[in-house]
């Protein structure tokens, strides 16, 4: 299975580019020999020589040596690709060869020659089975050649190489701006305060960023501007209304530019309506006009304020509040005062400093209004007796009070009588009767069997009668 690695670049000096020919499988054509420069220390079989196959007497001659078939040795691989370049490494991928060789592929060896040179050197020490490969550790600004060759244990095959050199530089990015939410829309100071806005920015590398107020370049002695690597800060100590407008911040890189607009707007509060006058009074009303100010503190009007004040208190109330229209009625005057008038503009900012006051009062004259009372009708409120809750049937005990309850309604206010079974109880010291608010309540004191019956409550007026009854049992305890 293929795979990936990742592998540093090899050193660009050329002693050290020598020695690591020499350490390294060599990846010349057939035929030739990469030596050693280091005369002491031990030749390195080459790779089309195997050390299992060298010969056992060191005499002899390699020209004895079998020559590898064209079978043994790997095709060149196919599809060298560059896949990426950065500001310090290059990845390059490629395809297994269309012939492996009799004796199987042992990996892949990937060489590196710098625009200039003639030599090449390994980027792996030894050959690795990967088809992809990341070179690591580029300096800016070098520029090399690339090739792959595969390798088995009959030799080294041919190189597959890119076509065009790597050139390894800083890569750009095209310069963004991004404008913070709250800015998007127009930006709204008073006179007075600061601005600050801080506008986030991208690029790489550094890109250079400007301001213009409206068109054109900045005023230094109002306006600060600090510039870094990610962002561009617009200062202003003390904003004044000569300081709205649009301020564009321009980012350039390379020849590419990106722009963003922002608005600010610096208000005060308006000045007061340039005149006022009563233009009539009638009834409990007072009709007002106005002129609008001159000036509206540099944005909109949000209305004006109404006031009135009674001459004899002296005392300001508000009757309209944010009226958009220069004229407008009072009414609700109080008759017999005279009344003085005044007018706020109002804005973002709040109310005007000053008003505009009425020269002369509205005095709300008394009516000679006759009244003319209409006739009372007294209503009837008389009513025959008639009972709203009835008498209920109730069960008592020997020696206990009891109490029967009903109600009625009766204009004029009824007599009520109370019988039991049909006969009058009226100054029975036994009974306690009580009438309130139209309740009628019978009390029977310490009842006996004897008291059980059927009780009656009649009322009775000049309208007529209604009576209820209930029957009241009272049972005696149970003896042991």
């Amino acid at each position: 299975v293929m795979e990936k690695t990742t592998s540093e670049a090899p050193p660009c000096g050329p002693e050290e580019t020598a020695s690591e020919a020499a350490r390294v499988p060599a990846t010349e054509p057939p035929g030739e020999v990469a030596a050693s420069e280091s005369p002491g220390e031990e030749q390195t079989p080459k790779p089309q020589e195997p050390a299992s196959l060298a010969p056992a007497a060191p005499s002899a001659p390699a020209a004895t040596q079998p020559e590898p078939t064209s079978e043994d040795i790997p095709s060149a691989p196919l599809l060298l690709t560059l896949e990426d370049v950065s500001h310090s490494s290059v990845t390059v991928s490629w395809e297994p060869p269309e012939r492996l060789g009799r004796l199987g592929l042992q990996g892949y060896v990937l060489e590196l020659c710098r625009e200039g040179a003639s030599e090449w050197v390994p980027v792996n020490a030894r050959p690795m089975m990967v088809t992809q490969q990341t070179v690591r550790n580029l300096a800016l600004g070098d520029k090399f050649f690339l090739r792959v060759a595969a390798v088995s244990s009959a030799g080294t095959g041919p190189p597959a190489t890119l076509d065009q050199p790597v050139h390894i530089q800083e890569s750009v990015e095209a310069p963004k701006i991004r404008v913070p939410r709250h800015l998007r829309q127009t930006y709204i100071r008073q006179v007075g305060e600061a601005v600050n806005l801080q506008i986030p920015f991208q690029g790489k590398p550094k890109p250079q960023a400007s301001w213009t107020h409206n068109g054109h370049a900045l005023d230094s002695q109002r306006v600060s501007v600090l510039t870094g690597d990610q962002d561009s800060i617009l200062f202003i100590r003390s904003a004044q209304r000569s300081d709205s407008g649009r301020y564009e911040l321009t980012v350039q890189l390379e020849g590419l530019e990106a722009k963003a607009a922002i608005d600010i707007l610096v208000i005060e509060k308006p000045g007061a309506p340039s005149s006022i006058r009563l233009l009539d009074v009638w009834g409990c009303n007072a009709a007002l006009e106005w002129t609008p100010p001159t000036d509206t503190g540099n944005t909109e009007l949000l209305g004006y304020t109404v006031q009135k004040a009674d001459k004899k208190t002296g005392h300001w109330f508000t009757v309209l509040e944010r009226f958009h229209s220069t004229t407008c009625t009072v009414s609700d005057l109080i008759v017999g005062n005279s009344y003085s008038f005044r007018v706020f503009s109002e804005n973002l900012c709040g109310l005007s400093t000053s008003a505009a006051v009425t020269k002369e009062l509205a005095h709300i004259q008394k009516a000679d209004i006759a009244a003319k009372p209409k006739g009372f009708i007294e209503r009837d409120f008389s009513e025959a007796p008639s009972f709203t809750q009835p008498l209920a049937d109730h069960t008592s005990t020997p020696g206990y009070s009891t109490q029967l309850f009903c109600s009625v309604r009766a204009s004029p206010k009824p007599k009520i009588i109370w019988m039991k079974n049909n006969m009058e109880i009226q100054g029975d010291p036994r009974y306690r009767t009580l009438s309130d608010q139209g309740i009628c309540t019978l009390e029977i004191r310490k009842p006996s069997p004897f008291d059980s019956g059927v009780y009656t409550c009649k009322a009775v007026n000049v309208l007529g009668e209604a009576s209820v009854d209930c029957r009241l049992e009272v049972k005696a305890s149970a003896t042991h």
